[in-house]
């Protein structure tokens, strides 16, 4: 028996809920940990082999309310085994849709026996201030005791496949900000730019999960962007940035808006 932690996380965000729930399992029930993280393209070429006895913690971040849509096409290819799987969501305090209800039925549908599942709250990733320094204290004390339930859980199967929030399949839209009129603001297409202090280091291209930064040309971001804040948080010189105008009115609407503290909800 392995308990897994298995995780795309550009921030760190989701690694840190994911990770603590995975190391109160491995506490609880005695068991060997693993980590499998899938952030980097390098990481995204194949999976563990998961068995029927072990229990597999899977997060992915909350992206306009869904499951990150590029990654969809590799979670298709993951195979469960008949194993025990908690799918857990982590979100910028907005609200996290349809996107564990998403992630719930994609391990379903793989071969996971997803019997809890949880989402959780994290920094933006656009963000300094909404859901700054979280995930905290207070929630990863609540990532701790529901791994002591889950400990229980495991033992007690009976219940089937978890109940989620969220609208079932086919699920809504991707959310889309709207600006003071009511007008769709579309940021897909909007990239970072760099400042002239960057001074060359590489930890832009180093954790970029798109790889759409290279060490040739670190000032350009020449593939997708998918606005996780990878590069503009992990650069020491703060030399990314992004001041494309409806990608900044969303920001202070989201700050202005969201200022209430979200709490962790989970389900068993």
């Amino acid at each position: 028996m392995k308990i897994w932690a298995v995780y795309f996380s550009a921030t760190g965000t989701t690694k840190k809920i994911v990770t603590a729930i995975a190391r109160g399992l491995g506490e609880g029930l005695g068991a060997a940990e693993c980590e499998f993280d899938f952030t980097l393209p390098a990481a995204r070429g194949g999976w563990p082999e998961f068995m029927p006895d072990d229990i597999v913690v899977f997060g992915v971040p909350v992206y306009a309310g869904r499951v990150p849509n590029v990654l969809l096409k590799y979670l298709d290819t993951v195979a469960g085994n008949g194993a025990f799987a908690v799918p857990i969501v982590l979100y910028g305090n907005r609200d996290f849709d349809d996107a564990l209800i998403e992630l719930r039925d994609i391990l379903a549908g793989h071969g996971f026996l997803p019997h809890a599942a949880a989402a959780f709250v994290g920094e933006h990733a656009f963000s300094y201030e909404l859901a700054k320094g979280r995930p905290d204290g207070k929630d990863l004390h609540c990532a701790s005791k529901f791994a002591e339930r889950l400990c229980a859980k495991w033992w007690d199967r009976s219940s089937g496949i978890v109940e989620t929030p969220g609208t079932p399949y086919p699920y809504r839209g991707y959310y889309m900000p709207r600006d003071r009129k009511g007008n769709p603001i579309d940021i897909r297409k909007v990239k970072p730019f760099t400042k002239e202090s960057c001074d060359e280091c590489g930890v832009c291209a180093e954790v970029c999960p798109m790889g759409s930064i290279s060490r040739e040309n670190m000032r350009e971001c020449s593939g997708i962007c998918i606005k996780c804040g990878a590069c503009v948080k992990a650069c020491p010189k703060h030399a990314k940035y992004f001041d494309d105008k409806g990608y900044l009115y969303h920001l202070h609407q989201l700050e202005e808006g969201l200022k209430n503290r979200r709490e962790p909800e989970l389900f068993l």
